[in-house]
C-alpha cells in the first residue's frame, strides 16, 4: 500500500490531500497539523492523523509534501529527507536562505529527492511562453512587465485574513514570499536576475505588518529590464506578463491562460484555454514529482533553483525602499 503524508492543515493541505485520493485511491494519507496538535474537527480525505514527523518516519510513509508556513519548513523536511522520504514542498522551500541552504545540503548527503511546488510551472500555457522566448519569437528582449495582483481578504474567505500566514512575519508572511511564483517564473524564463531597485509598502487598507505591495526592477545577463509589480489589493485577481522584443511583443494572461503575440503584421492569440482546470497544475506537479522520485524523465523545481528564489527577495529586501 502507498502511504503519503500532507504536513500542515490549511487550505493547499485540502488540495494537496484530494488530490492524492484522485491519483491515488488506495493510498494510504496521513495528515498533521503545522504544529502537530491534534485537531478537534474531521480532516478531509485523511485516513491517520499524527502529531509528528517521527510518527511518520516510522509509519515509512513513500513521500511527503511539506504544506506548512514557510518557516517551519525546514524543521519539517530534513528529518524526513535525513530518514530517505522525499519531500516535495509548497512554495517557497522556506523563508530565509540559511534554512533553504540546510535543506539542500541534506538532500545531497542523503541522496533524497527533493522538489520545490511552483504549480504555475505546470499552468498549459508557461511552456508555450518558454518556448516562443527561447526560439526569439519577438528577437532581442528589451523589457518585461509582471503584475500580479489579488485582494488578500478574498483569500480564505470566513477566515480573518490578519491571522493569515500570508499576513504575519514570523510565518513567512508577506507579497514577496507569499507571490515568489513571480520571481521564480521570470527567473525560468529570463534567467538569472539582478536586483537594481525595490520599494516596499503597506497599505493603509489592510494594515499589516508585512509588506502588501512590492515594486521591484530588475535586470537580466542579457540586459533586459523587468518591472516586477506584486499586491494584495486588486479586488479582481490579476496575473499577467508582457515581453517587448525587437521584433514584438508577447503577452501572457495566467488567469485567462492564454498567449498573445503583437507584431507588425497584426495581432495573434497564439495559445487560450480559459477554461483550463487549474487543478491540473497540481495534479500535473504530483505525477511529476513521483516521477523524479522513480528517476523518470520529469521537470521539476529543484532546491538549488528555488533557493534562487530566495536569494533574490532576501536582496530585494535588504535594498529595498521601505513606506
Amino acid at each position: 500500500m502507498v502511504r503519503i503524508a500532507v504536513i500542515g492543515l490549511g487550505n493547499i493541505s485540502i488540495r494537496h490531500r484530494r488530490n492524492i485520493r484522485q491519483l491515488y485511491p488506495s493510498a494510504c494519507i496521513y495528515g498533521m497539523s503545522a504544529s502537530g496538535h491534534l485537531p478537534g474537527e474531521t480532516v478531509s480525505d485523511c485516513d491517520f492523523l499524527v502529531s509528528s514527523i517521527e510518527e511518520l518516519v516510522k509509519y515509512q510513509v513513500d513521500f511527503a509534501i511539506i504544506a506548512s508556513p514557510a518557516t517551519s519548513h525546514a524543521a519539517h523536511a530534513i528529518p524526513l529527507i535525513r530518514a530517505g522520504i522525499p519531500v516535495l514542498i509548497e512554495k517557497p522551500v522556506a523563508a530565509s536562505v540559511d534554512d533553504c541552504n540546510a535543506i539542500s545540503e541534506a538532500s545531497k548527503q542523503h541522496n533524497t529527492p527533493v522538489a520545490v511546488a511552483y504549480c504555475l510551472r505546470y499552468l498549459s500555457s508557461a511552456s508555450v511562453v518558454k518556448n516562443l522566448l527561447g526560439t526569439q519569437t519577438i528577437g532581442r528582449l528589451y523589457n518585461a512587465l509582471v503584475e500580479v495582483g489579488q485582494y488578500l481578504p478574498d483569500w480564505r474567505p470566513g477566515k480573518d485574513f490578519r491571522n493569515s500566514v500570508s499576513a504575519r512575519a514570523e510565518l513567512g508572511g508577506g507579497v514577496l514570499l507569499e507571490l515568489s511564483h513571480e520571481f521564480d517564473y521570470i527567473q525560468w524564463l529570463l534567467g538569472p536576475l539582478i536586483v537594481e531597485h525595490a520599494m516596499l509598502r503597506s497599505s493603509i487598507e489592510l494594515g499589516l505588518s508585512v509588506e502588501d505591495v512590492a515594486d521591484v526592477v530588475v535586470t537580466s545577463t542579457s540586459g533586459a529590464v523587468v518591472s516586477i509589480h506584486l499586491d494584495f489589493l486588486q479586488r479582481k485577481a490579476h496575473r499577467k506578463s508582457r515581453f517587448i522584443g525587437s521584433d514584438g511583443t508577447l503577452e501572457w494572461d495566467l488567469v485567462q491562460n492564454s498567449v498573445t503575440l503583437i507584431s507588425a503584421e497584426g495581432i495573434e492569440v497564439i495559445y487560450c484555454e480559459p477554461d483550463w482546470d487549474k487543478n491540473q497544475m497540481y495534479l500535473n506537479m504530483i505525477t511529476d514529482f513521483v516521477a523524479h522520485i522513480h528517476q523518470a524523465e520529469n521537470r521539476i523545481i529543484d532546491i538549488d533553483f528555488a533557493t534562487r528564489t530566495v536569494e533574490l527577495i532576501e536582496k530585494i529586501k535588504a535594498d529595498a525602499l521601505v513606506r
